[in-house]
This record gives structure tokens, C-alpha cells and sequence, in this order.
């Protein structure tokens, strides 16, 4: 399974887990997290995270 990190403060998007706070459910795929999702740590975007 594909992990996702942001390259400003390293926090990894975890597809099992999601980020239910922000309304992304456990099991989204990163191709089907919205675009408009940032990091919950900083606030980054979605375009600075990188495939780990």
C-alpha cells in the first residue's frame, strides 16, 4: 500500500487510517483524496505531499 509524506513537516498519509477528521475516510486511496485536502499537521497541500 502507498504511503504519502509531506515534504514540509513529514507527517504520511496512510490510506488504512485516512483522515477522518477532515473527512477523508480510512481506506481512501491518494488519488481520491480531494484536492482541496491540506496536511493536519501544517497545512501544506496536497501537491507537496510525495510518494514514499
Amino acid at each position: 500500500m502507498d504511503k504519502w509524506v509531506c515534504a514540509i513537516c513529514g507527517y504520511v498519509y496512510d490510506l488504512t487510517e485516512g483522515d477522518p477528521d477532515k473527512g477523508v475516510d480510512p481506506g481512501t486511496v491518494w488519488e481520491d483524496v480531494p484536492n482541496d485536502w491540506v496536511c493536519p499537521i501544517c497545512g501544506a497541500s496536497k501537491g507537496d505531499f510525495e510518494k514514499e
